[in-house]
């Protein structure tokens, strides 16, 4: 028996707000694939980046032209391969190549082998790309497959069940704010320090978003932020409850960060849509991909007031096994299905895709990351192969 993938039915998202003087911001995934045609920037990076890209655009690309989607694929560098080709962790002309295209298919970047360099000769690039795209509002979903609900680390009757959709807010707060840097005290001892700010117009966008796509799921939004100790949480808190009044069908509750880490882990099931600002939903993302079993399984989006979107796995490079064939491909695989419904509005090819995971799990393959007595262990190629025959 197959059971489908949950998904969010987030075929358009639009919102009225600012995100810089002047001018309103809209954000909104495409309706319908009319053009039929597609160029795709593929940037796999570093780790195990290449593989699971290799594996993903195969399935997109097969996934797509069984509904009449042509795809043209451009590889660029990024990451330490850049830096080890040209000198820099995000090119010109891979930017360039990112704005041009109608989505962009991201891997991993990153690894032990720069972790020694100097500030700018690391292989940064993922907050420069996303502020160059202008991606401001990230979607990570974390659902629990009825298939993976023995991967969990939780009890099965706390992880049965689980979907949460993370909003994270993801050009602002502490990772963009100045001033930062690193200075001297009045001790004279060496100090680095960042600064957590947002805006109005950055805080209404983002809520928004997030009223959107929990109006479209079970229409329950918690917020989450520090507004007990931080300003910027305060103001948070103050227009996040603002903005509610725009959707009454959308139930609102609001928790302190602290507070939703632990519920995150003892009763996950209570949340449908979180949202939160950058470095929180950094966190908060990566520990409810946990709950699923593994983070190997997670895609996400992130969008826009106009231009292409991101789409990319939650987990990072993985140097320590990559180049052997072990990495999990369904996260990127799974990213794919997100680009072509949200960012090019080919909701059929979509469910192509998120389909034959399901079959594939259902059939019992699994990569180390999710194994279990009784299922059939195997590697990154041979699971991207696996999804291959199932689209078939």
């Amino acid at each position: 028996m197959m059971t489908q993938l949950q998904a969010t039915p987030l075929k358009t998202l639009s919102f009225s707000g600012r995100r810089s003087a002047g001018a309103a911001a809209t954000a909104t995934f495409r309706c319908s694939a009319a053009a039929r045609s597609y160029s795709i920037t593929l940037l796999p990076g570093d780790g195990v980046g290449p593989e699971v890209v290799a594996v993903a655009k195969d399935v997109l690309s097969v996934a797509g032209a069984k509904e009449g989607v042509e795809l043209r694929f451009r590889e660029m560098l990024m990451g330490g391969a850049a830096l080890d080709a040209v000198g820099v962790p995000l090119p010109d002309e891979t930017l360039a190549a990112a704005r041009a295209s109608d989505a962009i298919l991201l891997g991993a970047i990153g690894g032990y082998k720069w972790d020694s360099n100097e500030k700018h000769l690391k292989p940064t690039g993922l907050l420069n790309i996303r502020a160059g795209l202008g991606v401001f509002a990230n979607l990570r979903p974390a659902t629990v497959l009825p298939q993976l609900v023995d991967a969990s680390t939780l009890k099965k009757e706390v992880a049965e069940g689980v979907d949460i959709m993370v909003v994270r807010e993801l050009t602002g707060g502490i990772y963009f704010g100045q001033p930062r840097g690193f200075g001297t005290n009045d001790k004279g001892e060496e100090i680095g320090f960042n600064t957590e700010i947002y805006s109005v117009s950055e805080i209404d966008c983002i809520a928004r978003v997030a009223f959107e796509v929990a109006r479209k799921r079970g229409g329950k939004l918690c917020s989450v932020d520090k507004a007990n100790v931080l300003e910027a949480s305060m103001l948070w808190r103050k227009r996040v409850t603002a903005i509610a009044s725009e959707f009454p069908d959308v139930e609102l509750s609001h928790m302190y960060v602290d507070n939703a880490s632990m519920q995150l882990v003892r009763n996950p099931k209570q949340f449908d849509t979180i949202v939160t600002n950058n470095s929180y939903g950094d966190i908060l993302s990566d520990e409810a991909s946990m709950i699923t079993g593994s983070i190997g399984m997670l895609p996400s989006a992130s969008v826009g007031e106009s231009g292409p979107g991101l789409f990319e796995p939650i987990h990072g490079s993985a140097p320590d096994i990559a180049g052997q064939d072990m990495a999990n491909p369904l996260a990127t695989i799974l990213s794919t299905a997100m680009l072509l419904k949200y960012g090019l509005g080919a909701e059929n090819a979509a469910k192509r895709i998120e389909t034959a995971v399901t079959e594939t799990l259902d059939n019992g393959f699994r990569t180390g990351d999710i194994y279990s007595p009784g299922t059939t262990l195997v590697g990154c190629k041979r699971m991207g192969e696996e999804v291959l025959k199932a689209l078939e």
